[in-house]
């Protein structure tokens, strides 16, 4: 019989109230393991053992979170190709790219080791005479984290770091897709020093776990990265009874092409930020504007490109670019598939079902044609290796263009113009954007987030990451 992997509730590994099975999307009769699924009361219980544990932890010296996030991140180092591997086989993405983000998660948690050490404060001078003034950061208390299944090792590291960092108990969601690093991530935890019931781990659906985590008053953040609709109701729960939030959401990012851009650099970032990791990720280039001098010639090298792709199974040397991650996914992305051309779009090439040697769920990169910034192929977030160009006139075109949508994540833009790229680094309305760049990847060390229908609070990642994971005091002290 297949081990069942456990939730981790106080210190202790319990069974759940169900069972689910990890399903290899590269090949769906390859079942990487069975996890246990929580209930609202194992939940509660989690957040409970949290509540009890968090002041001891807030107590613990810089120097004893520090050697537990450095314990964290030096073992996934050490095993991140045991870990890529798993990572490729449970979600889908290439092995390198696997291998690539669980060492991405040990550089986190190496980063956040050293900012345990560096809280800071502040002391000024009060305008009223033999007053002294303290300004101090203090970890939030118990905090959820709702994460993802397109990263599903970066973002919890990205998520649960800080919080231990800066002195916060943690109850830790993964999605209910894949499970399966999230639990290697904890178990690696589990043996790192931290104190019991500082973190929990409850596999679950998030009608069932996710919705116990908002109702719950002793969760007093909740940091989630997911749907604009699940967002929005993380956002009304949490402001219903005062808990701090931050959402990542969706996005809709354009990459714009100019007359006078390389196109090796055009296409290649194209290519990449719109199709590599299967277009999974919140920040793939979904819209490429393109100036109509070079439209024509652009397109062309897209399809060569885009034909060159191989897809095939995740641990298959060679693939570029893995299945997409369910059933369901491939549905919606065929589904927008559909949309564009009912709009009115034309299909340059691919959008196909594949076959491979083994059954899995197979998708060739789409590229559309053809289309304006006012369908629905522009406007909606596909999540999927789904890409449109929209062509231009004009520069100032392209700008309007690329703001003219609900989401503000990531945008790009490639030009040989110096005038062109710090006008639209400035102007852009994203929280990151990118000249001569993909839209996708991005540093570790920095503030990662964006604007409008995409994010909602303080950045992640990064120095900037204590603003959320903190509570600011002031505190006057007479001399």
């Amino acid at each position: 019989m297949m081990a069942l992997h456990r939730n981790f509730i106080n210190g202790e590994w319990l069974e759940g109230k169900g069972i689910r099975e990890n399903v290899n999307p590269s090949d769906i009769s390859d079942i990487v393991g069975e996890y246990a699924q929580a209930d609202k009361a194992q939940t509660e219980a989690a957040i409970a053992a949290a509540r009890a544990a968090q002041p001891g932890w807030a107590a613990t010296t810089p120097q004893q979170k520090a050697d537990v996030l450095e314990f964290i991140g030096a073992e996934l180092l050490a095993r991140k190709d045991e870990i890529g591997r798993l990572l490729a086989r449970e979600e889908g993405k290439p092995l390198a790219n696997g291998i690539a983000e669980t060492m991405r998660a040990a550089q986190i948690f190496k980063f956040f080791a050293q900012e345990a050490l560096r809280v800071e404060g502040v002391a000024v001078s009060s305008v009223r005479p033999g007053v002294d003034v303290m300004i101090t950061r203090e970890p939030l208390g118990v905090v959820g984290l709702i994460c993802p299944w397109n990263f599903p090792i970066a973002i919890p590291a990205w998520k649960m770091a800080p919080a231990l960092a800066f002195g916060n108990s943690v109850v830790f969601k993964p999605a209910d897709l894949v499970p399966g690093c999230a639990w290697a991530l904890v178990e690696i935890a589990s043996r790192s020093g931290l104190p019991r019931g500082v973190l929990n781990l409850v596999m679950g659906r998030g009608s069932v776990v996710g919705q116990a985590m908002l109702d719950s008053r002793d969760v007093n953040a909740i940091s989630f990265t997911g749907s604009v609709e699940t967002g929005s109701r993380v956002a009304m729960a949490c402001a219903a009874r005062g808990a701090k939030f931050q959402l990542e959401m969706g996005g809709k990012n354009p990459l714009v092409v100019l007359d006078d851009a390389n196109l090796d650099i055009a296409v290649a970032a194209a290519l990449d930020g719109a199709f590599y990791q299967t277009g999974q990720r919140c920040t793939a280039s979904s819209r490429l504007i393109v100036q109509a001098k070079v439209h024509d010639a652009f397109v062309e090298r897209m399809v060569e490109g885009m034909k060159k792709l191989k897809v095939d199974h995740a641990l298959k040397e060679g693939t570029v670019i893995g299945p997409v991650v369910d059933e369901a996914q491939m549905a919606q992305d065929e589904r927008y598939i559909q949309i564009a051309r009912d709009e009115g779009g034309e299909l340059a090439w691919g959008g196909e079902r594949l076959n491979r040697d083994t059954k899995g769920h197979y998708l060739s990169p789409a590229l559309f044609v053809g289309t304006t910034n006012a369908m629905r192929i522009n406007r909606e977030e596909v999540f999927g290796p789904v890409a449109a160009v929209i062509r231009v006139d004009s520069y100032d075109e392209a700008l309007s263009v690329a703001n003219d949508t609900a989401f503000g994540l990531s945008s790009g833009i490639v030009t040989g113009s110096l005038k062109h790229a710090t006008d639209f680094r400035k102007k852009s309305a994203a929280g990151m954007v990118m000249v001569n760049l993909p839209t996708a990847g991005v540093d570790y060390h920095v503030p990662f987030g964006g604007r409008k229908g995409s994010s909602y609070g303080a950045r992640e990642q990064g120095r900037h990451a204590v603003d959320f994971y903190t509570s600011i005091k002031t505190a006057y002290t007479l001399a």
